[in-house]
C-alpha cells in the first residue's frame, strides 16, 4: 500500500491528477470492521488549467513508469488494483472536498469521512452496500445527525427513508 501511495502522490506532483482521496472498503476500515475489498477506490480531480480532462491521461504516465497491467476494473500499482474515480459534482464531490488527511502505511493520505462512504453506499445501491450500509448504521463512528443532514444536502432523503425501512426499521 505504501508504495501505492507513493505513485499517486507522484502523480500529483506531476500534475497528471490535482488531488485525490481514498474512498471504498479501504477507507471504511478506518471507521469500522475490516471488509473484502478487491481494489483501491482512488476519487480524483484534474489540475484546473486542463481544458480536456481523460483517464487515459493517467494511464499514460502509469504506463510510462512501467504499469501496464489490469486486474478486473483497477490497473496493478505495485500490485494493488486501482480503480480511478473521477469527482465532478454531488455526493462524491463533497465526499472529496471533506476527506481528511491520514497516515496509511506511513504515507499521508486524504480518506474520506464515514458519513460520506456511508452516503455513497446510499446513493450507488448495491447490494453489498446496502449490507455494508446496515452494518454501518449502529456504529460508535457514525455521527447519525450529520449524515441526515448529507441526506438532505444531497436529496437523498426518500432514499434513505426507503433503505431504513426496508433494512434498519420502521421508516422514521
Amino acid at each position: 500500500m505504501k508504495k501505492t501511495l507513493q505513485v499517486l502522490t507522484r502523480l500529483v506532483t506531476e500534475k497528471v491528477i490535482n488531488d485525490f482521496a481514498i474512498g471504498g472498503a479501504v477507507a471504511a476500515i478506518y471507521y469500522t470492521e475490516p471488509s473484502d475489498t478487491s481494489d483501491l477506490d482512488v476519487f480524483i480531480t484534474f489540475p484546473p488549467d486542463k481544458l480536456i480532462v481523460s483517464l487515459t491521461d493517467i494511464y499514460g504516465a502509469l504506463k510510462k513508469k512501467g504499469y501496464t497491467e489490469w486486474k478486473k476494473e483497477g490497473i496493478l500499482i505495485e500490485g494493488l488494483p486501482v480503480q480511478f474515480l473521477p469527482v465532478e459534482k454531488g455526493v462524491l464531490k463533497g465526499a472529496f472536498e471533506t476527506a481528511q488527511p491520514q497516515t496509511i502505511a506511513g504515507t499521508k493520505a486524504k480518506i474520506m469521512t464515514f458519513e460520506y462512504l456511508c452516503l455513497i453506499m446510499l446513493d450507488t445501491g448495491r447490494p453489498k452496500d446496502k449490507v455494508r450500509l446496515a452494518s454501518c448504521w449502529g456504529t460508535k463512528n457514525l455521527n447519525q445527525t450529520k449524515f441526515l443532514q448529507l441526506c438532505k444536502k444531497h436529496g437523498l432523503e426518500k432514499k434513505w427513508q426507503t433503505f431504513y425501512g426496508n433494512f434498519i426499521h420502521d421508516p422514521i
